[in-house]
């Protein structure tokens, strides 16, 4: 059985979309991926994102609702990731920028050996479109080489697509404290300290408008989650047992200038 968790605030316009997508890609890749649930966590939404989620529910794909109250992106999916028993379980964003084949590349690659499947659009065989400001590329470079300290072998930090091993997430998931934007980078962290066995994979992604991320009020915030991820986690952030394998070559372009700042967009609320 496979739990896909979707964070989710005040989502109401961009999540039927994406859950529509989602049952129908299920019901075409029923005999790979068998059973597929998936938990909608409404961070204290605002608008009607959990009716849209519960009206969702079907016999096709089943979609529960998770109620999180504690604000921020890395609260969200912490409380669905807490939430799941499932053998395999992934974390995609409500947007649905990430092209729904990640989710049997990731199944696959979790078959041949790996813990925690990344999706990465740092890689030359990814296929990214997003929007380009002087401030968002400016604010992604540095992000990335901080949180490349962090996480040294990664490209791409925050792509909004995880898979994981259940066992193996929900063994590290509970000591998760960041809630904001840079949780991706603390979850890796924790994953490559349990010895974790991390593959990067190329995607399709696409930079969906909605994104309520604003680089001039909210970068601060992210660059401070960093640090204190760094001295909470100082023991670890240093080569540790841990494989990073990256799957593939380094894209020679840039990340999308939306990408390291765009995906946990309501972060610092």
């Amino acid at each position: 059985m496979l739990q896909i968790v979707i964070p989710a605030y005040n989502e109401e316009r961009r999540l039927p979309r994406t859950l529509r997508d989602l049952r129908r890609h299920v019901a075409t890749h029923r005999g790979v991926l068998g059973r597929v649930e998936v938990l909608v966590v409404d961070n204290a939404s605002t608008d009607r994102t959990a009716e849209v989620a519960r009206e969702a529910d079907s016999a096709a794909l089943p979609v529960r609702v998770v109620r999180c109250d504690r604000r921020g992106k890395g609260a969200a999916v912490r409380a669905g990731l807490l939430a799941t028993d499932a053998d395999l379980v992934c974390f995609m964003d409500a947007d649905g920028a990430t092209g729904l084949d990640a989710i049997e590349d990731a199944w696959r690659r979790v078959l041949q050996g790996a813990d925690v499947v990344i999706g990465s659009r740092g890689l030359a065989e990814s296929d990214t479109e997003a929007r380009h400001t002087r401030t968002r590329s400016t604010g992604a470079a540095a992000y990335r080489r901080f949180a490349g300290r962090l996480t040294p072998g990664i490209l791409d930090t925050q792509c909004g697509f995880k898979f994981f091993r259940g066992e193996v997430v929900r063994g590290v998931i509970d000591n998760l404290q960041t809630s904001g934007f840079s949780f991706d980078v603390e979850l890796l962290v924790l994953l490559r300290a349990a010895g974790a066995h991390i593959e990067e994979m190329p995607v399709t992604w696409v930079d969906v408008p909605g994104s309520t991320f604003v680089p001039a009020r909210h970068g601060a915030a992210a660059f401070a989650e960093l640090a204190r991820i760094a001295w909470r986690h100082r023991e670890f952030v240093r080569p540790v047992p841990g494989r990073v394998a990256v799957v593939g070559v380094r894209s020679p372009m840039p990340l999308p200038a939306s990408a390291a700042l765009s995906a946990g967009t309501w972060s610092s609320r």
